[in-house]
């Protein structure tokens, strides 16, 4: 396995362009399941995460045609509605092809996901919002086995989904399935996250009829007439964010290129309040920080709160500031994983519950770390560009699920960082 060995003690300085957003770009990968005509994806980032997808499409009949700026998927000749677990174990992301295959084709047999070991994240939010659609669903052998009435007038049929809570891949299992579903679908409680948001542009592109996705409100006209596609798609919010981190954690100035302050508010409303200066530029947002960090609270929220995706970035960075940081998780139960391995750097982090404490001040002190997780993985490589020494981040295929040429974009803007191969 590949590991990255950093020296820290060395200022960011100048721009990084962000890349598409992963979360946005899966489920879209998934819904061109649903149409026979052609789907063209652009700003797809050249991640592991997205790379499997497009590898799952394509073992259900899609073709597959990549350019260097644009993908083409053609899932006119699907030949098979099942998901291997083998095709499946590496991430969570690819249960989405569940509610497009059900939809199409009235059956599906999808193997229950695998992905990053952050807690439970069950499916049974998809599986009943399929089921307010007219699905029969069952769990049978590590297989989630759906099908639609076999009977004349049959297949889904719109309905009102009430989600528990605002998941965001329930929301977008649901919103895939209702396309195709005879009738209105209203979904309540929808998660209102950028990248719900921007799969339904990418469905309308492709001739669906949906009102709403942004808000705890989603409307949806089936029957979808399918037409040829294409989709550009937004920025990736959260590896900008890290970025931005990567900035403040070092005292140094970068210009995130493509980054979009709307998608990004809650975040950079906490870099602010730790002391950390973001403007607008003509291409992104620049961020700076030329004094010191305060410690602040936070707690992870939906949408438009504060992403769970950049607790452990912040838990990083708050090990830099002049006092105590209080943390609340309350997205995912299993979300500190990282902190043993930040620990290890110096770091004096203590644990209750879902809360963690970071006293910050101790020097950070390079050393050997393992990552457990995407995000946890990142916040490792950000401590150790301010460790004194040599850091080294085992297991970093985590990075490559999430994050394009995250090495090669912080060498380019002064850090001391190479991968080595195994």
């Amino acid at each position: 396995m590949d590991r990255l060995r950093i020296v820290g003690g060395h200022k960011l300085q100048g721009g990084v362009t962000i890349s598409g957003a992963k979360n946005a770009a899966l489920p879209q990968i998934a819904a061109t399941l649903l149409s026979p005509y052609p789907v063209e994806l652009t700003n797809l980032p050249q991640v592991s995460d997205v790379e499997n997808m497009l590898g799952v499409v394509a073992l259900h009949g899609a073709e597959v045609t990549r350019a260097a700026h644009s993908t083409i998927i053609d899932a006119r000749n699907i030949v098979s509605t099942e998901t291997t677990y083998d095709t499946v174990r590496k991430m969570r992301a690819t249960v989405l092809v569940l509610g497009p295959l059900l939809a199409r084709f009235g059956q599906a047999r999808v193997s229950l996901p695998g992905g990053c070991a952050i807690g439970a994240r069950p499916v049974d939010m998809h599986i009943k919002a399929l089921a307010a659609l007219g699905a029969t669903i069952d769990i049978e052998n590590g297989l989630i086995v759906a099908s639609t009435p076999n009977t004349p007038g049959g297949g889904l049929k719109g309905g009102r989904i009430v989600l528990a809570s605002p998941s965001v891949g329930a929301t977008e299992t649901a919103m895939m399935a209702a396309t195709a579903a005879k009738g209105e679908t209203e979904i309540l409680n929808a998660a209102r996250e950028p990248e719900v948001a921007d799969l339904a542009a990418c469905l309308i592109a492709m001739g669906a009829k949906i009102e709403g996705a942004g808000t705890h409100r989603i409307l949806i006209e089936g029957s979808t007439s399918w037409q040829p596609a294409k989709h550009h798609g937004i920025p990736d919010r959260i590896e900008a964010g890290t970025y931005a981190v990567a900035a403040a954690i070092t005292g140094g100035t970068l210009e995130l290129t493509n980054a979009r302050l709307e998608n990004m508010a809650a975040t950079v409303q906490m870099l602010e309040f730790m002391g950390v200066s973001v403007w607008p530029s003509d291409r992104g947002l620049v961020v700076s920080r030329d004094g010191p960090l305060r410690p602040t609270d936070i707690t992870t929220e939906p949408y438009p709160g504060f992403p769970t995706d950049m607790q452990a970035q912040f838990m990083a960075l708050a090990t830099q500031a002049d006092g105590a940081t209080l943390i609340r998780e309350t997205v995912f139960e299993s979300r500190f994983m990282h902190v043993p391995e930040l620990i290890r750097l110096g770091a004096n982090i203590s644990l209750q519950g879902t809360t963690a404490v970071v006293r910050g001040g101790p020097p950070l002190r390079g050393a050997q770390v393992m990552a457990t997780d995407l995000r946890a993985s990142v916040s490792l490589v950000l401590a150790g560009l301010v460790s004194s020494g040599e850091t080294i981040v085992n297991r970093v295929y985590h990075l490559d699920r999430g994050y394009e040429q995250l090495d090669r974009k912080l060498r380019l803007c002064g850090a001391d960082i190479e991968r080595i191969s195994a």
